[in-house]
């Protein structure tokens, strides 16, 4: 690792919040991905990992939720205990929909167990890692489908909220983005 993911890690290990401002390319995503990954593996051991969000990942684009959504297929193929699932406006409804399209737009890329692809397969277990931006979580806290992945049988499962590219929440959208938070 280099110096400043240990330091992250060590002080999200400690239960401190964090904010990481490094260069492009430089493992910021190391830095809060290794101990959540960590924390739902403990879980798994306890025998207490079950559906339920454990991490918000909160991206501003699709497109930098999609290159996430890439990089936890590699790291969570290993994993499949532990369930994924981006939920955005390109998120198709039904299981079929979902599988059919991800095999024609990811040729060569296998269907990883844990990977929830659908509206559907989410809302009916709530993954424990769930990638989304700011404009669909609002949707998720007020449409009656949704809000189970926050509420009802899986409430208050959820410990981590990643903020990804914080420094474009700004203005009123930084406003926004910070009410929508409270309200979460």
């Amino acid at each position: 690792l280099y110096v400043h993911q240990e330091t992250a890690i060590r002080k999200f290990l400690s239960g401190r919040n964090l904010v990481v401002s490094t260069g492009t390319g430089s493992g910021k995503t190391e830095s809060f991905l290794v101990p959540i990954i960590n924390s739902l593996l403990e879980e798994r051991s306890a025998g207490t990992l079950g559906p339920g969000v454990r991490a918000l990942l909160l991206y501003p684009m699709n497109a930098l939720a999609n290159d996430q959504l890439k990089r936890l297929r590699s790291v969570l193929q290993s994993c499949p205990d532990i369930t994924f699932g981006r939920y955005t406006g390109e998120t198709l409804m039904k299981s079929s929909d979902a599988e059919n399209d991800f095999l024609q737009n990811n040729p060569g890329d296998r269907l990883l167990p844990n990977e929830l692809l659908s509206r559907d397969e989410m809302r009916a277990t709530p993954p424990n890692l769930l990638l989304t931006n700011y404009a669909m979580l609002e949707y998720l806290l007020i449409r009656p489908a949704d809000i189970d992945l926050f509420d009802g049988p899986h409430a208050g499962t959820y410990r981590f909220i990643v903020m990804d590219e914080a420094h474009v929440y700004d203005g009123a959208q930084g406003s926004e983005v910070a009410l929508l938070l409270r309200r979460l």
